[in-house]
């Protein structure tokens, strides 16, 4: 298959092999970037077969765009060292039916796994994900955090991608506390301004969102758990916004 399997790593010596041997199974290549890893990542893709470039974190969208360049097929399966395809989606994608098609992205749908449990209620699935696409009119766009893929012509499928995001709580408490403050610097660069009402407000309507019009209360207390955990990250990034306002006026 005349595919080029993109990743980008920063320590991730317990995902990597395993991510690497699923691209194979579809790629005739794998290309990771690797944000200077301290642990054994490195190591290990090299010994999978994949060529690893280093660079410095540019931004979830920068980093991939920094790939690209060193991919030699147009069809790109740009994945995170942490997902797998699915066999609905590695099934698809060996079927060569996006060859004959006019799209030029395809969006697959993603479960979360946190410590072994799949999370797929109280919005959390699906979560659509664009991970498949064609370098010639696609790419990935510039944003530090929640990159997108600005395309001409995409389509969704119901094929999926499994995601083994988290260990344990404290690895997803530290990783989404992370994100939320990237993406408080993102809107903030944006030139996104909030008032003071703001992360009430967006931490009470994603509850609301997540626990009843999404379903959560039909998982007792998984379903308020991860609702609760939506809604407070929702006010994190509004908040730690209005602390950037606040810091540099």
């Amino acid at each position: 298959m005349k595919i080029s399997g993109l990743v980008i790593t920063y320590n991730e010596e317990k995902n990597i092999g395993k991510c690497i041997d699923a691209l194979f199974r579809i790629c005739d290549e794998v290309i990771v970037i690797d944000s200077l890893s301290v642990d054994n990542t490195v190591k290990i893709a090299e010994e999978k077969g994949a060529k690893v470039i280093p660079q410095k974190f540019l931004g979830d969208g920068p980093q991939r765009i920094h790939g690209l360049q060193y991919c030699k097929n147009d069809w790109i399966l740009n994945l995170d060292a942490d997902e797998i395809l699915a066999e609905d989606a590695e099934k698809f994608i060996l079927s060569g039916k996006h060859e004959n098609q006019d799209f030029d992205v395809y969006t697959f749908r993603l479960y979360n796994y946190l410590g072994g449990k799949k999370i797929n209620f109280a919005g959390w699935y699906p979560d659509k994900t664009a991970r498949f696409f064609n370098k010639k009119t696609a790419s990935p766009s510039n944003e530090r955090v929640h990159q997108k893929v600005c395309e001409s012509n995409k389509t969704h499928l119901n094929v999926h991608i499994n995601h083994y995001a988290w260990e344990n709580f404290d690895q997803f408490i530290a990783k989404k506390n992370l994100y939320t403050t990237w993406h408080s610097q993102q809107l903030y660069d944006q030139g996104k301004r909030v008032n003071a009402f703001k992360p009430v407000l967006n931490g009470t309507v994603s509850f609301i969102r997540c626990y009843f019009f999404k379903k959560g209360f039909l998982n007792g207390l998984d379903g308020i758990t991860f609702s609760m955990i939506q809604a407070f990250f929702s006010y994190m990034k509004y908040a730690k916004l209005l602390k950037l306002q606040k810091s540099n006026k």
